[in-house]
């Protein structure tokens, strides 16, 4: 299993920016490339088809656009990880997208090796937040109260938490609490029922906010 690639579908309008992308990734040993979609629709549809573990997906695309495919995405029986790679650094833009489902963004701009290494942290679970959109996200939910909500938290939660905060994965969550992913799953899902929350990115940003890193 260490072995297999990583399975990437790549998903925007422009047909230049998608050779570029497929260029550099079918350089990368641990890296597979899919597929392609031109929009939202196109890529959802890849997605449900193809079953990759990582979607790179710009924002702004004609027809079905990135947010709307997002919300697509997630209803998948096999839903992929989603990373934004857009040109927009508006928060108007971008928080949308990650309130969506995505679990990071990235710029069209980035090295290419810190694109490699963007999506293996999303495909290992962990969350990607450039500083001037996580703090637009703690003000959105500083706006919508909820500071009370943390004490219906087990020990334990407050555990798993902070790290889910610290970019861990569920695998690497288990290993550091001597704990069943499993178990760790369970975990995750009352933390996001006790908080009202709808994912880990939500979870992780309340965790910050709250002072639960370590």
């Amino acid at each position: 299993m260490a072995d297999k690639p990583i399975r990437v579908l790549l998903v925007d309008d422009h047909q230049v920016v998608r050779r570029g992308l497929r260029t550099f990734l079918e350089v990368q040993d641990d890296i597979e490339v899919v597929g392609e979609a031109a929009d939202g629709a196109e890529g959802v549809a890849a997605a449900e088809e193809l079953r990759p573990d990582v979607v790179l997906m710009d924002v702004k695309m004609p027809g079905t656009d990135g947010i709307e495919a997002l919300r697509r995405l997630r209803e998948l029986a096999h839903p992929a990880r989603v990373l934004i790679v857009t040109s927009f650094t508006e928060q108007r833009t971008v928080v949308p997208a990650l309130r969506a489902g995505a679990c990071g963004y990235v710029y069209k701009d980035i090295d290419p090796d810190a694109l490699a290494g963007a999506i293996r942290s999303v495909h290992a679970g962990h969350v990607l937040l450039q500083p001037e959109v996580a703090d637009a996200l703690l003000s959105q939910e500083d706006q919508g109260g909820g500071t009370g909500r943390g004490s219906s938290l087990t020990e334990r939660e407050r555990e798993v938490l902070g790290l889910i905060a610290d970019g861990r994965s569920n695998r690497e969550i288990a290993r550091a609490l001597v704990l069943s992913e499993k178990t760790v799953k369970t975990h995750v899902s009352n933390i996001l029922m006790k908080l009202d929350l709808a994912d880990r990115t939500q979870a992780a940003l309340w965790a910050v906010r709250h002072g639960l890193t370590s």
